[in-house]
């Protein structure tokens, strides 16, 4: 896990990482706890954990590097 206040920190509260296609998570990072490799499902509780009044779809609270709420493609499975 990267230290928070290291380079690695965004900002923002919550900040998704680009889209990998090889993946069916995307690393968000957590201010305050680093990154961490979320599914879709996972997503929303786990921030929510974290900040429990945060407004998801505030751009200013949570930032997507890329492609605003969607998820690599993933069947179940698949490793």
């Amino acid at each position: 896990m990267e230290n928070a206040t290291g380079p690695g920190e965004s900002g923002y509260p919550v900040f998704v990482e680009s889209f990998d296609t090889d993946s069916r998570y995307r690393r968000v990072r957590l201010r305050g706890l680093g990154c961490e490799p979320l599914e879709p499902e996972e997503f929303e509780p786990r921030v929510r954990q974290v900040f429990p009044d945060i407004d998801l779809d505030d751009p200013a609270q949570v930032h997507w590097e890329d492609r605003p709420g969607q998820w690599p493609p993933w069947h179940p499975g698949e490793a």
